[in-house]
């Protein structure tokens, strides 16, 4: 996993295409972040912010990357990207659709410059389609995609808004993916390819387990299929202490295992029955189990059984899980405050974890791109760069 020689510019702000570049940029590549000559990013002054006074979120997605300020509305700020486009392997924008055709740095002009080029772009709802031009934002992607209906209890109870941007972070991830997969086409065929990655339809994708019945014309509704609560064998429950487990016992072997765990063998045969009335006695039977013990006390008596049970956590306490910290997934050390690391264990590359202030890298990069120092003083002169 090693990104070394590949420069992506990164055009995106805000979450979703920060995210995709930050993945790449863990893996190695050198990220240039393109921003405005103005407020830049506008994800630098959202709270909350960090001790440094950055945006938290900002700071997040944005380690390690270089930061240049060019005004894309300006001809020199366009022929300065096209001197960073002649050498770059990736190009990652977040911009509505239409809006990098007016700019000029659409897929078609950038391939004039670099027919090689990997070009992605990262929207809500796609570059085509009767919503493509729709405005939005992660609650929006989810709602169309059917996902913010699956968050409800039951049928008629009110879908629950999750507490993380789903289809901004799996949009982002797939965009990433989008990315290294034309990276090793390239490899193959020596020609760049265009990406167009829309967030709802990578949410969508996630429905593969209700897939079939919708596909097949059937509508299955929340709190009813096998894996929204429909069985009691795959649900919360309240612990002793307020506090709330899961038990995911859909294979027999797990389900048995749990019975035997909590002393009631007289529950096995109950796996897997469709009867209402079952059900229904199977669920109290489980809730009043679960409340014989505080989660902390779940969580341990399950450590070594295969019974499917564990805790539910805040991110407060998740982010201090031993778990996660085991696997690298809190990273510390030289100072800087605690982060989330790459969601993978595998052998990356060293880099610079700094978050890069506005415009930090301008000078550098553009002169690495060939222009001369008299050409980017010019420049900055008249507001093309920063």
């Amino acid at each position: 996993m090693d990104l070394r020689d590949i420069r992506v510019l990164d055009l995106t702000r805000l979450l979703p295409g920060p995210y995709a570049t930050q993945l790449l940029a863990d893996m190695g590549a050198d990220v240039v972040k393109i921003e405005d000559t103005g407020a830049g990013d506008y994800a630098r002054d959202m709270e909350p912010t960090t001790d440094r006074g950055v945006g938290a979120v900002f700071d997040a997605v944005n380690r390690g990357k270089r930061s240049v300020a060019v005004d894309l509305k300006r001809e020199g700020g366009r022929e300065a990207f096209y001197a960073l486009a002649e050498e770059a392997d990736a190009v990652i924008e977040g911009f509505r659709p239409g809006v990098v055709d007016r700019l000029g740095v659409d897929h078609d002009t950038l391939r004039a410059h670099n027919p090689g080029i990997v070009y992605c772009s990262l929207t809500g709802y796609g570059q085509t389609g009767p919503e493509a031009d729709r405005a939005g934002h992660d609650i929006n992607y989810i709602g169309r995609a059917g996902l913010l209906d699956a968050t409800r209890a039951g049928p008629d109870a009110r879908p629950v808004v999750p507490g993380y941007q789903v289809a901004d972070l799996a949009g982002g991830l797939f965009a990433a993916f989008g990315v290294v997969s034309a990276l090793l086409s390239r490899e193959h065929t020596g020609e760049g390819t265009y990406v167009d990655v829309g967030m709802a339809d990578v949410v969508l994708s996630f429905s593969q387990s209700l897939a079939s019945q919708s596909l097949a014309g059937d509508d299955p509704r929340p709190g009813e299929t096998p894996l929204t609560g429909g069985y009691p064998w795959y649900d919360v429950y309240e612990a002793a202490d307020g506090e709330y487990v899961t038990l995911a016992a859909l294979e027999p072997q797990f389900w048995r295992a749990f019975c035997e765990a909590v002393g009631r063998g007289d529950l096995i045969d109950a796996h897997m029955t469709e009867d209402p009335d079952e059900l229904a006695a199977l669920r109290e039977a489980l809730a009043d189990v679960f409340r014989t013990r505080p989660r902390g006390e779940w969580v341990e008596a399950f450590r070594g059984v295969d019974g499917t049970v564990d805790g539910v956590y805040s991110p407060r306490e998740a982010v201090r899980d031993p778990q996660f910290e085991a696997r690298g997934m809190i990273e510390r050390g030289d100072g800087a405050p605690p982060r989330l690391g790459f969601p993978a264990v595998a052998d990356l590359p060293d880099g610079d974890e700094r978050v890069p202030g506005h415009g930090e890298h301008t000078d550098e990069v553009l002169r690495g791109a060939g222009l001369a120092a008299e050409h980017v003083a010019a420049l900055r002169e008249t507001g093309a760069v920063k």
